[in-house]
């Protein structure tokens, strides 16, 4: 998860992923990770290829949505 923030250009400690998973609980019930409104262009772009190209990103993003939709 650490690498996929990183590569988002976010905060990718461990508190500060905590804390951006703890903000936005619930978003992927709703919306599809791509679809979140949690992303700038860049990121939204960066997770769709991940996910359309079941990239190795693709597992974390899949997990990422996980966390998210708790």
């Amino acid at each position: 998860m650490t690498d996929l923030f990183r590569q988002l250009g976010l905060p990718s400690d461990a508190q500060a992923i905590e804390t951006f998973i703890r903000q936005h609980q619930g978003v992927c019930r709703q919306h599809t990770l791509v679809a979140a409104p949690l992303w700038n262009d860049s990121q939204r772009q960066f997770l769709k290829e991940a996910i359309a190209q079941d990239s190795d990103w693709a597992i974390v993003a899949e997990k990422l949505t996980s966390q998210l939709s708790q």
